[in-house]
């Protein structure tokens, strides 16, 4: 009984933890006037397997996301082995990397960096593969290597609402625009009259690589999004963006950032609530523990360890709907 009641208190504490993360984050998007443009969420990959807590793996991948935040001080890109030769078992070893976008200056870079570090393990818990893109970073690790080596497989789309089907002079001006951008080797900005657009590899590909992924990307915001006036392409090593010029300083914009402030408002108010609740539900747990101990046995027979247990199971269910809420308000923050 005593193990279940201290499992219980367990779960608890780590459920407390996961709501003062989520409520952490919530609360400095708020106070820095969310969404800045470099931290919006764009996409997030999970693996399916998942690793036990105060695993190996979990020690390197906590020793893998310190070092992104520590290094991304200092450089836009860096790619890391943690525990490689040591094991070969997954729980052994831990690869990865983090990139900025190339016009970001490097104290942009690094907190971009910190808050996707802060996301990633609120999206994807206990993941052996996760990535992370947010605007102006992208953040990845796996348990097998995947450093240097070509994949153009495709991560997200996005296509605007608006499309230009009928102007000629557009898709003549975006086509060089796409052009040009398909032969960087790194990050590229283009520009031809009223069509703008960058690209961008990541660094542990060479040329090469670069060229033939660029390729598959400018090919697929073609045929995916067709005439859209605005679109997003994101394969695994590489994205290509163009857009009408002002198309971004639309009124839309402001109007999805007074919605996204008013529902981190909410859910800021109820996280907040909830851990006010906990902090009273601790106090009455010591109030009791002044109770003889047969008094406390009886009741934990009769009916605290099921009081105990359902109040665990709906802390639980409310963490996870509200990542789910957060996970869900990222990825719509700026729908085009």
């Amino acid at each position: 009984m005593l193990r279940s009641l201290q499992l219980h208190s367990t779960h608890k504490t780590i459920l407390v933890l996961r709501l003062l993360c989520l409520l952490f984050l919530l609360s400095s998007l708020s106070c820095h006037g969310y969404p800045v443009k470099a931290h919006i969420f764009i996409y997030a990959g999970c693996s399916q397997e998942k690793y036990q807590p105060n695993s190996p793996f979990e020690a390197n991948v906590n020793s893998f996301l310190a070092s992104l935040a520590s290094s991304s001080s200092q450089v836009s890109y860096n790619s890391l082995a943690i525990g490689n030769g040591s094991s070969p078992e997954a729980d052994g070893s831990i690869y990865g990397l983090f990139q900025c976008r190339g016009d970001l200056k490097i104290l942009d870079c690094s907190q971009c960096i910190q808050s996707a570090v802060t996301q990633i393990g609120l999206v994807c818990p206990y993941s052996y593969g996760a990535s992370l893109q947010l605007e102006g970073c992208y953040i990845r690790y796996e348990h097998v290597d995947f450093l240097g080596k070509l994949d153009t497989s495709l991560r997200h789309t996005k296509c605007s609402k608006s499309s230009v089907s009928s102007d000629v002079d557009f898709f003549r001006r975006r086509d060089d625009v796409l052009a040009d951008l398909q032969g960087t080797t790194g990050f590229r900005v283009s520009s031809s009259g009223l069509v703008e657009g960058f690209a961008q590899c990541l660094g542990d590909l060479n040329p090469t690589d670069c060229s033939s992924c660029l390729a598959d990307a400018v090919g697929k915001l073609k045929t995916v999004c067709g005439s859209a006036s605005a679109s997003d392409v994101y394969l695994a090593q590489c994205y290509a963006r163009y857009w009408a010029s002002g198309y971004y300083d639309s009124s839309s914009d402001s109007t999805s950032e007074d919605q996204v402030g008013k529902t981190v408002a909410i859910i800021v108010g109820v996280l907040a609530g909830v851990a006010v609740l906990i902090v009273l539900l601790s106090v009455c747990r010591k109030k009791m523990g002044k109770v003889s101990k047969l008094r406390r046995l009886k009741m934990s027979l009769v009916s605290f360890r099921p009081l105990d247990a359902v109040i665990v199971q709906g802390l639980r269910m409310f963490v996870l709907c509200c990542e789910i809420t957060v996970t869900t308000l990222f990825s719509s923050i700026f729908p085009f």
